[in-house]
Order: structure tokens, then C-alpha cells, then sequence
């Protein structure tokens, strides 16, 4: 039997590792890395204000930017109302995260995939459950985090837009950093701050705030192209 090649990925860091954007993801990846020289982060969740400002693909971009220096790094899709992380790097959803909440399920197992980049695997959101908040915040899903830690160097949770529901607060308190996504031009000051309290009252490690899809200069395209 012969296996199918896994999946060109249409992400910039992978299709296009010398453009600024790519630099910018390379940045945030050295911007944590320094953030926490006294504690380690193992576990970063990947949070936004509201839904369409790119907080999964800057999740994936980050993730590619990790392996790509040597961490072991797992994706875990911890959106389970709308999750896009086995579509961004062309993967199967049958078996993920809730598939690992059913039952005994083992830890083990075909749930946690391989991606065409080395050293980084996916695990899938699985099935959409109907009742996702209530599941993020089990016993079980602890147990989950645990395994996924002993797995990687690195494990990076996408969940949902913090402000439109409870999931990413439920997950906040359990991992060792967040970062909250922004896009320019569109988030509103007011629900920016409104995210940051939501994070500070389930006393979140807040890194930072991602700035997305901020217009650059034409001279650093020059720059990255060798032009300038």
C-alpha cells in the first residue's frame, strides 16, 4: 500500500521563508523565546478579540517558525465551534482533541499527525462536540495538556475569539502564556481592553498582543528580495 505525500502548505513561512512577514513571525518567535528565560513556556494559547482576525493562521505561522528551529511543536485546535487548523495544514479532523475526551480513550494513538514540516505534528479539533466550554474545562482535558507537554517542547492552542465565548478564559488559567491577536485597522480599542480583562480575571499569562496585517514599507520588500 502506498501512502498519499502529505500536503503543500499554503502558509508564508513555508512558501515564502525570506519575506518580511516571514521575518515578523521569526521576531515573535524570539520575542517569547526571551520572555521567558527564567520559566520556560511549554504551553501558549492563541486567542483574539472577535473571529476573522487571523488568529489561526498566525497560530500556524508561529508553530512552522518554532519547528523550523528546532522544537519539537504540537498544534493543538482547541477551537471546537469553528476550527481550521487541519485545513491550514491540509489534514484530516476525524480524530483530534475530542476523539482523545470520549470514554477511556488512549492518549496514544493516530489522533496526533504528522505535518510536512519536520518536528511539528497537529492535533486536530476531532468531532464538534455540543458542548465545548464544559469539555475545555474537564479533568479530562488537563490530562490531555499534561500528555501533549511530555510530547513536544512546545505546544501551541488555538481557541476560539476570547470575547464572543468562555472557551479561550477556560483555557487560559491552565497554560503558561497567552498571546491575543489584533487585526490593524479593524479591532476596536475598546474590545481589545475588554479581552485583557477577560484574561486578567482567570489570572492569564498575558505575553503579549500580536499586531496582524499591518501594512509594510515597500523598501522592506526591496530589502527581503535582495533589492535593496
Amino acid at each position: 500500500m502506498v501512502e498519499e505525500p502529505l500536503p503543500r502548505l499554503n502558509l508564508v513561512t513555508v512558501t515564502n521563508p525570506r519575506s518580511p512577514v516571514s521575518e515578523a513571525f521569526r521576531t515573535l518567535r524570539t520575542n517569547i523565546q526571551f520572555s521567558s528565560l527564567d520559566r520556560p513556556l511549554k504551553t501558549i494559547l492563541v486567542t483574539s478579540t472577535d473571529p476573522g482576525e487571523g488568529k489561526s493562521t498566525v497560530l500556524a505561522n508561529l508553530a512552522v517558525t518554532m519547528a523550523q528551529s528546532g522544537l519539537r511543536t504540537v498544534v493543538a485546535d482547541c477551537d471546537l465551534r469553528r476550527p481550521s487548523q487541519h485545513q491550514l495544514f491540509g489534514l484530516s479532523n476525524i480524530n483530534g482533541l475530542t476523539s482523545m475526551m470520549v470514554g477511556n480513550a488512549p492518549m496514544e494513538g493516530a489522533s496526533i499527525q504528522d505535518t510536512i514540516v519536520p518536528n511539528l505534528r497537529l492535533l486536530a479539533s476531532g468531532p464538534l462536540p455540543p458542548n465545548p466550554s464544559e469539555l475545555l474545562g474537564s479533568r479530562r482535558m488537563g490530562e490531555i495538556i499534561a500528555f501533549l507537554k511530555d510530547q513536544a517542547d512546545l505546544v501551541l492552542f488555538d481557541a476560539p475569539p476570547i470575547i464572543a465565548v468562555t472557551d479561550a478564559a477556560v483555557l487560559a488559567s491552565k497554560v503558561d502564556g497567552v498571546l491575543l491577536v489584533v487585526n490593524a485597522g479593524k479591532t476596536k480599542r475598546d474590545l481589545a481592553r475588554r479581552a485583557k480583562l477577560l484574561l486578567d480575571k482567570v489570572n492569564a499569562n498575558v505575553l503579549g498582543v500580536v499586531l496582524n496585517n499591518v501594512k509594510l514599507e515597500a523598501s522592506l520588500y526591496r530589502y527581503y528580495a535582495g533589492q535593496g
